[in-house]
């Protein structure tokens, strides 16, 4: 038994080492010491015959057989976690780890707030939360519950829709006090704009109800954050169109100003993403009632 949980533990080392791009680094996501996360990875590798990692002393990536090895390596884990899911359904407290994804800023915004109630609330349940602007794979990297934002691609995963967010333009009083409000979004062209590479086309911003309003732009600023974004137009740079709830607490607080209201309507879904193997689990109907129950508050739940 001891051997068969070693086993794991150093595959859960391999995986946290790979998703985070170093030794010192999964050692810290995998709550062990730098020490005890190297002997992991060389029993695995003493194990299994090969090298998974190229080392140096600037940077540690995965060799040919580390690639090949990590796909199994999330199977195996995301089984065991299914097991134990499994043993774990009958009981109606949410307990163990629950792990959620969702991006950044929307993430800390609104998901932190409720995984911070639900850990409050149930002295065995732990959380994992990764917060990433990219879709990771829910089933292939064990992941319980993910938010989405936009709409989603069919797959055999279970949605849920807990709200919508919609996408406005916004500058500070200042730079609008300096250039003027545009009436439309065909006067953006006489305007300074701000474009994200990461979240918008950096040719183009789309208006309207079904986002039939294409309007060219020449970004004076180009960034590839959205917190980039929204500070330089809080320093009157130009104007940025940014989603919703990324903007509220700027235009709460004064500091920027909503544009072109009847244009940014286009409502965006958010969703809750889950395997089915993972829907009944207590800590992720916990989650998403939560989820559920905030979305009303502060989203307008669908």
């Amino acid at each position: 038994m001891e051997l068969f949980l070693d086993r794991f533990q150093s595959l859960e080392a391999f995986v946290a080492v790979a998703d985070h791009g170093g030794f010192a680094a999964g050692a810290r996501a995998n709550r062990m010491s730098p020490p005890a996360m190297t002997r992991a990875i060389a029993a695995l590798e003493a194990h299994l015959g090969v090298a998974l990692f190229h080392r140096s002393t600037r940077a540690v990536s995965l060799t040919e057989e580390g690639t090949a090895f990590l796909s199994r390596a999330r199977a195996i884990l995301a089984e065991l976690r299914d097991a134990e899911l499994v043993a774990m359904g009958a009981q109606d407290t949410p307990q163990g780890t629950l792990i959620v994804t969702a991006p950044v800023a929307f993430g800390q915004r609104h998901v932190v707030p409720v995984t911070n109630a639900l850990l409050a609330a149930h002295p065995r349940l732990s959380v994992r939360l990764l917060l990433i602007d990219r879709n990771v794979r829910i089933v292939e990297e064990g992941i319980d519950v993910a938010v989405r934002i936009g709409p989603l691609a069919d797959s055999s995963l279970i949605a849920r829709t807990i709200g919508a967010v919609t996408r406005i333009a916004v500058a500070s009083p200042a730079y609008l006090a300096e250039h003027g409000t545009p009436a439309g979004p065909h006067e953006l062209r006489n305007h300074a704009l701000i474009g994200v590479t990461a979240v918008n086309p950096a040719t183009e911003w789309r208006f309207g109800a079904k986002r039939e309003m294409a309007v060219a732009i020449r970004p004076r600023m180009l960034v590839n954050t959205n917190d980039a974004a929204i500070h330089a137009a809080e320093a009157g740079i130009g104007i940025a169109y940014q989603l919703s709830y990324q903007v509220d607490d700027a235009i709460a607080g004064g500091r920027l100003f909503p544009l072109l209201a009847d244009f940014c309507v286009t409502a965006i879904p958010v969703h809750l993403v889950f395997g089915a193997s993972r829907a009944g689990t207590p800590a992720v109907r916990a989650f998403a009632d939560a989820m559920q129950a905030r979305a009303a508050e502060v989203l307008g739940a669908r």
